[in-house]
């Protein structure tokens, strides 16, 4: 293309070929000599590496979704803790994620239910809808109602209603993706519609995810290669593995004796190029509902967006997550004293908002120690105090200047500082 073009440029021209990390030498060598056969002036390359990280990541048409997918996980593990670390991080723009709360209604607005039966007994799942701006009606909410309903189901209805209104379809996807692979104790026929066929499924939360699915399905809701706001602001979209060596993961014990509950909390964490250690995936281990391995897998993919903003969202909405008969005594994270809490996921809410405030991510309340500019950070509640912004970008003249692959960068235009 250059080489059709340059002898009509009277100055200069050049491009910049992306290659892999692993680009053979000869093939590299290989593409100056075809440059300077073809009577190009000038050409330049470009080979990710940890520091910058690489400028595109493409294979042949897919989408930004599925490209997100199959980017290499710049992924080491530290000798002296095995911890683990990871060398690129995304670079999205400013406010590219929105708050994805619930919108007011004065005149309600219509559901689709449907009467889901699992061993233990039918509850019903009802997916609430809203017409957008051209008139189409589309999903915003799930939720779960009846006596029978496993514990914990509820919460994974109102963590997925939250990604439902992120306006973000790829990450819906994955989303229901991960919720239709949880496995339970009991793996059972379940009626799915449109026509009852019976299908096998692994458990409670999967079946949860592929009726909602379907639901979206039949409204075009996860049709269309649009915006992938959230999906690109993660810094890794599968797990971080870490191989037989292990890593390290802060735990936690966890007792409700109101519901006979005992289990342990587990995160773990990786080390980002900014030097900052960040929680990653969460995990459960014991006696506990097993629906609550849905959560987690919610959770964990959360945690992988780049600002704790997000995540500290979904644990403050988790908060006041209350359970009939499922209200116990515990200690406060943090302090000796005691306090009654609604449930156990609302407990264990608390416990993951108070990892993040050892590591002086998130406050003791759940908001960011420190504004990224990527998603606006709502005002706290009782006079809370003020998050930090970044630095002032001298381009721009936002205060959205952070550390990233130890050079300062602003999320808001893209300028890059001086490096350390």
């Amino acid at each position: 293309m250059v080489a059709a073009v340059a002898p009509y440029v009277d100055t200069s021209i050049s491009k910049t070929v992306n290659v892999p990390a692993d680009y053979p030498y000869s093939e590299f060598e290989d593409l100056y000599m075809v440059a300077w056969k073809s009577g190009l002036k000038g050409l330049a390359t470009y080979r990710p590496n940890s520091v910058l990280g690489s400028v595109l990541s493409v294979s042949g048409t897919a989408t930004p979704a599925e490209s997100a997918q199959k980017q290499p996980q710049d992924v080491t593990i530290d000798n002296a803790n095995r911890r683990l670390s990871i060398g690129a991080l995304p670079a999205p723009v400013l406010a590219s994620l929105r708050w994805p709360g619930r919108p007011r209604m004065a005149d309600g607005n219509a559901a689709w239910t449907y009467m889901v039966e699992a061993p233990h007994g039918e509850f019903a799942l009802f997916v609430g809808e809203i017409a957008n701006d051209m008139g189409r009606n589309v999903p915003f909410e799930v939720w779960v109602n009846g006596a029978e309903q496993p514990r914990g189901i509820g919460a994974v209805a109102k963590t997925l209603s939250m990604d439902m209104r992120a306006n973000d379809k790829a990450w819906l996807k994955l989303k229901l993706d991960a919720l239709a692979k949880t496995q339970d104790d009991d793996s059972f026929e379940l009626p799915l519609p449109p026509n009852g066929e019976r299908k096998l499924v692994p458990g409670v939360v999967s079946a949860l995810a592929q009726v909602v699915r379907y639901r979206c399905e039949k409204l075009g809701a996860l049709e269309g290669a649009e915006a992938t706001p959230v999906i690109d602001c993660m810094f890794s979209r599968d797990e971080p593995k870490t191989g037989t060596d292990g890593t390290l993961s802060w735990t936690v014990d966890v007792v409700n004796p109101a519901a006979g509950e005992e289990f342990v909390l587990g995160l773990k964490e990786i080390t980002l190029p900014d030097g900052v250690t960040r929680p990653y995936s969460v995990w459960l281990s014991g006696h506990y509902p097993r629906a609550l391995d849905g959560l987690t897998r919610l959770l964990s993919l959360d945690m992988r967006v780049l600002d704790p903003a997000w995540i500290g969202m979904k644990l403050r909405k988790l908060l006041n997550y209350a359970e009939p008969l499922g209200d116990f005594m515990a200690r406060v994270p943090g302090s000796n004293k005691q306090q009654n809490w609604p449930s156990t996921v609302a407990y264990i809410a608390r416990l993951i908002m108070h990892r993040y405030a050892m590591l002086r991510i998130l406050d003791e309340n759940g908001y960011p120690t420190r504004e990224m500019g990527i998603l606006e950070v709502p005002e706290q509640k009782n006079g809370g105090v003020k998050v930090m912004q970044g630095s002032l970008c001298g381009e721009c003249g936002n205060y959205t200047v952070i550390r990233k692959d130890g050079c300062d960068f602003c999320s808001a235009c893209g300028a890059v500082g001086s490096c350390g």
